[in-house]
């Protein structure tokens, strides 16, 4: 059954389209906030929201921090996760990401810091962690449901 919890392939399917579908919200709205913007990076939002979906799908099976003894979990983990994924995607792209922001907030905005799109990644991966969490389960149980029977 798809929606049978706990599901490793059924948070990933969950986490890569709500990916998918951000992606694509991304991919038709930047033209309207910065009409200069190019085809690379709006092909490059459709698909890095798809890949940040995966990425806090695939961790949803980490449940424990080993080193610091401490649960993770999805309410952390998620946020965590596309916090991280969005800061790394401004640090590789930042005169885009800057021309991004000074488009849409004016370049003497406070919001025009590429850096809000920090936050911006946590909500989404708060979103995403939801969604794969409800319908896939968490934890080792995921895993196990995708080992071959003995």
């Amino acid at each position: 059954m798809f929606f049978g919890n706990p599901s490793m392939f059924t948070r990933l399917v969950i986490g890569k389209l709500v990916g998918l579908v951000l992606g694509i919200i991304g991919f038709f709205l930047l033209p309207f906030f910065w009409p200069e913007v190019s085809m690379h990076l709006r092909v490059g939002f459709l698909f890095w929201y798809a890949t940040v979906g995966a990425m806090i799908a695939a961790f949803g099976v980490v449940t424990w921090h080993p080193v610091l003894k401490l649960p993770l979990p999805w309410w952390f983990r998620a946020p965590l996760i596309g916090a991280w994924m969005n800061l790394l995607l401004i640090l590789i792209a930042w005169s885009e990401m800057q021309g991004l922001m000074n488009a849409v907030f004016g370049p003497d905005s406070m919001l025009s810091t590429p850096y809000w799109g920090v936050f911006e990644g946590a909500v989404l991966g708060l979103l995403i962690g939801y969604l794969c969490t409800k319908f896939g389960g968490e934890g080792e149980g995921t895993v196990d449901a995708m080992s071959h029977p003995r």
